[in-house]
C-alpha cells in the first residue's frame, strides 16, 4: 500500500513573545519566589523554553492571603452580572490569542498543534463563555435557595491538558463568586502563566486569580493551607488519596478527578469504519495522555480479527513527529518519567504473554517518543489491562455476549468513562445502564462540552466538573 508523503508544515513560534523567566502571579502581579527556579523544556526536543519560579510555603501563604483579600474586599461584593462580564472578557481574549496559546501549549506539552488549535483552545474559550452565562443565574440553577460562594479555592491541575484543565477549574469558581489559587503541573506551566497575562489584560481585580508554580511540595502546601475553603484536584489516584486523607475533617469541600482505565466496547452490529476512527481517537488522541482514554478495547468475538486488521491498517497512516507540524497525529510523550512508565508497562505486557504490535515509524532522535502500540491476546489479569498506562498503548480483549462485555468492562478499580459502539439504540442504553462509569459515549469517544458534567467514581474520584453540576462544587447550600 502506498501513502502520500506530507511536506513539513510547521507552525511558527515567532508569534510567541515569551519571557526568559517567569515569576509567580500573585495579587495581579508577577513576583519572585522563595524557592529555586526550574526550567520548563519542550518534550519534543528537550530544549529549554523558560525559567519558572518555584513557590515555597511562604509564597503559598502570600497567594492565599491575596485571594482572601480579593474575596472579602472585591469579588464577593460584585454582582453576578459584573462577574460574568469579566468571564466574557477572558473568553474573548482567549479567542484573540488562540494561535499563540495553541503554539505555547504544543511547545510545552508535546501534543500535536492541530489538537491544541482545534480542540483545547476552543474548549477553553467555550468554558469561560458558558460559565459567564451562569454568573448571574445562580439562584435559578436548582442548587438551593440563595447559593453562596465558598471563599478561596485551591486548584491543582495536571500536565495532559494544561490550559483546558485551568479553564475547567477557574471558570466555575469565578462564576460562583470564589477567588482562586491555582498550581499548574511542574512540566507544563507555560500556558497558565500566559493566562496570567490574559487576567491582567482583562483588568480582573487583583488577587481574584493567583498562579503559583512549583512541584509536589507546592501543591501540598496549597491543598493543606488552613485558609483554603475548597480543593479541586485533577491527577493521579495516588495523589488523590493523599489529598482525601489530608483534608478529611478539615471542613474543606473537595472534588477529585483521578485516573481511569476506560473500556471501549464494539459490538458486531457497530458501524466498523466509524468505530475504527473512534478507537484511534479514544486512545491515541493526545498520545494517550487522557484520563478517560479508551485504553481497553473490548471487541465482540465474531468481528475481533476484522477490527484488529483494520485498526492496524489505520495506524500505519498515523504520523508521529514534531508537535508543531500541522500534519502530526501523535506528538511527544510529556516527560522522561512518563516515557519510562509507558516502556515499563509495555515490556511487562509482553512478558505476561500479550502480543505487541506497532506500525513501522521512525522516531526523532531527540525528545521523548513512543510509537502507537496495540496489544492483542490480552487477558483481564494482565497489568496492561488493569493499570493506567497513560500513553499510546491499547489493550484488545474479546467478548461473546453483552453480559460478558459488561463484566469485563466493570472489572477495574476505576470508573471514569466508557464507550459503546452499536447500531441498536436499545442495546446501547441497556449496556450503559449496567456500566459502572461516570461518562459514557455512544458511537463516539472523547467528546466534551461545557454544559455536560464530567467525572467518575470508585478510584476515579468524586464530584463533577462542567455543566450546572460543576457550579455546585463551588457553592454553599448547593444540593
Amino acid at each position: 500500500m502506498t501513502f502520500l508523503d506530507y511536506a513539513p508544515a510547521p507552525e511558527s513560534t515567532a508569534l510567541l513573545n515569551l519571557q526568559p523567566e517567569y515569576g509567580l502571579f500573585i495579587a495581579g502581579e508577577f513576583s519572585p519566589a522563595g524557592g529555586e527556579s526550574f526550567t520548563t523544556i519542550s518534550p519534543a526536543t528537550e530544549k529549554p523554553i523558560a525559567r519558572i519560579a518555584h513557590a515555597d510555603a511562604g509564597d503559598v501563604d502570600r497567594a492565599v492571603a491575596a485571594a482572601r483579600k480579593a474575596y472579602d474586599k472585591t469579588w464577593s461584593r460584585l454582582s453576578g452580572r459584573d462577574r460574568g462580564k469579566y468571564l466574557f472578557r477572558i473568553a474573548r481574549l482567549v479567542q484573540e490569542r488562540a494561535r499563540e496559546l495553541a503554539v505555547a501549549e504544543s511547545l510545552d506539552n508535546g501534543k500535536p498543534i492541530k489538537e491544541s488549535r482545534d480542540v483545547d483552545i476552543p474548549l477553553v474559550a467555550a468554558w469561560f463563555f458558558y460559565y459567564a452565562g451562569w454568573a448571574d443565574k445562580l439562584d435559578h440553577a436548582g442548587l438551593g435557595a440563595n447559593p453562596r460562594a465558598l471563599g478561596v479555592a485551591a486548584q491543582v491541575i495536571p500536565w495532559n491538558f494544561p490550559l483546558l484543565m485551568l479553564a475547567w477549574k477557574i471558570a466555575p469558581a469565578l462564576a460562583a463568586g470564589n477567588t482562586v489559587v491555582l498550581k499548574p503541573a511542574e512540566t507544563t506551566p507555560l500556558t497558565a502563566l500566559l493566562f496570567a497575562e490574559i487576567v491582567q489584560q482583562a483588568d480582573l481585580p487583583a488577587g481574584v486569580v493567583n498562579i503559583v508554580t512549583g512541584a509536589g511540595e507546592t501543591g501540598r502546601a496549597l491543598v493543606n493551607h488552613p485558609d483554603v475553603n475548597k480543593v479541586a484536584f485533577t491527577g493521579s489516584t495516588a495523589v488523590g488519596r493523599e489529598i482525601a486523607r489530608s483534608t478529611a475533617g478539615s471542613g474543606k469541600k473537595v472534588t477529585l478527578e483521578l485516573g481511569g482505565k476506560a473500556a471501549n466496547i464494539v459490538f458486531d452490529d457497530a458501524p466498523i469504519d466509524q468505530a475504527i476512527e473512534g478507537i484511534v481517537n479514544g486512545i491515541f488522541f493526545n498520545q494517550g495522555h487522557v484520563c478517560c482514554a479508551g485504553s481497553r478495547l473490548l471487541v465482540q468475538e465474531s468481528i475481533h480479527d476484522d477490527v484488529v486488521a483494520r485498526l492496524k491498517v489505520r495506524l500505519e497512516t498515523l504520523r508521529v513527529g514534531d508537535p508543531l507540524d500541522k500534519n502530526t497525529d501523535v506528538g511527544a510523550i510529556n516527560s522522561a518519567e512518563q516515557l519510562a512508565r509507558i516502556r515499563e508497562l509495555s515490556d511487562i505486557g509482553e512478558a505476561e504473554g500479550a502480543e505487541r504490535w506497532s506500525p513501522a515509524c521512525s522516531l526523532p532522535d531527540q525528545g521523548f517518543w513512543f510509537a502507537p502500540t496495540i496489544f492483542t491476546n490480552v487477558s483481564t489479569s494482565h497489568r496492561i489491562a488493569r493499570e493506567e498506562i497513560f500513553g499510546p498503548v491499547l489493550s484488545v480483549l474479546s467478548f461473546r455476549t453483552p453480559a460478558e462485555a459488561v463484566a469485563k468492562a466493570n472489572n477495574t478499580p476505576y470508573g471514569l468513562s466508557a464507550g459503546i459502539w452499536s447500531d441498536k439504540g436499545s442495546r446501547i442504553l441497556a449496556v450503559a445502564d449496567k456500566l459502572r462509569a461516570g461518562v459514557i459515549w455512544a458511537n463516539t469517544f472523547n467528546r466534551f462540552d461545557p454544559a455536560s458534567p464530567f467525572g467518575g467514581y470508585k478510584e476515579s474520584g468524586y464530584g463533577r466538573e462542567g455543566g450546572r453540576h460543576g457550579l455546585a462544587a463551588y457553592l454553599r447550600g448547593a444540593k
